[in-house]
């Protein structure tokens, strides 16, 4: 099977290059009909540290499963990979689920599989704070990831101005761990988070922390893929990544990032958002 793959390659590659002089348009696909392996993306909730030993062994197994090589992609920011998001440079990625949506007519990623447990976003304070409802954080600086994750910051900010009539003052700390850091550190009056990240954090971190306010839920984080990569190998990453909750192995993967189970998902499950109103919040990338 893997011989097939190749030659099938091998045969594009061939005829782009013949061609690409009277069909301009096929200069793309011949570059991508020569490349050896597929680009994974994975949004930056966490450290680079901890993201790459996460994700590292979870791509090492799908290697594995499926016979095909692929490169770990990893921005600094949320902010550098929701660009490269914009430009479509990877193959693969796990991203923020509103974020399917903004750019689905773009470039039209589509959902493989995605945690079965939904999510939900949070507001989180300082136990000891005198704060009790989100209604009291009019005019306060509050931690946010970035601003244009869902659950962190879209939801919150969309039930912060519309529910509760507060106007707060935005700190975007690039990562979930860094919101709860700086709430702790009584650097900002509250921080926006989802449950899943927030679990994830320190007993001793989280010991500090109270909850004041939750979302509605949506559909978890979607490993999606472009539509540039063939329905065969979006097929078998799909089947490989089902696979892996059939194994303690595998099942012990998946949570660290986290993920409860994997279940097979469509653009339909997500199409819903765009219904919320969270436009008005959104933040378009800019910049190259």
């Amino acid at each position: 099977m893997k011989r097939a793959l190749g030659l099938g390659k091998v045969f594009l590659l061939i005829f782009c290059t013949a061609f690409q002089g009277h069909f301009p348009g096929l200069e793309p696909y011949a570059a991508y009909a020569a490349q050896k392996s597929y680009t994974i993306g994975v949004v930056p909730q966490f450290e680079q540290r901890k993201l790459h030993a996460t994700w590292k062994p979870i791509i090492e197994d799908l290697e594995r499963r499926t016979g095909l090589a692929f490169d770990l992609n990893s921005t600094l920011t949320i902010e550098a990979f929701e660009k490269a998001i914009e430009r479509g440079e990877f193959d693969f990625l796990y991203m923020n689920p509103y974020h399917i949506v903004q750019v689905h007519d773009k470039q039209g990623y589509i959902p493989l599989v995605a945690d079965k447990a939904p999510l939900r976003g949070i507001l989180v304070v300082r136990k000891d704070s005198a704060i009790q409802s989100p209604a009291d954080l009019n005019g306060k600086v509050v931690a946010f990831p970035s601003p244009n994750a869902i659950g962190a910051t879209l939801l919150p900010m969309s039930d912060l101005g519309q529910l509760f009539q507060a106007t707060v003052r935005p700190l975007y700390v690039k990562t979930h761990s860094s919101v709860y850091l700086h709430v702790a550190k009584d650097l900002a009056a509250a921080g926006g988070g989802v449950e899943k990240t927030l679990q994830e954090q320190s007993e001793e971190l989280r010991s500090v922390l109270r909850i004041i306010y939750t979302t509605r839920s949506f559909p978890s984080h979607p490993v999606a893929a472009h539509p540039r990569v063939s329905r065969d190998v979006r097929e078998k990453v799909r089947r490989a990544l089902l696979d892996m909750n059939n194994t303690p192995e595998g099942r012990a993967m998946l949570q660290k990032v986290p993920v409860e189970q994997f279940i097979s998902v469509t653009y339909d499950d997500y199409k819903v958002m765009s219904s919320w109103g969270l436009e008005k919040y959104w933040q378009p990338v800019s910049g190259d």
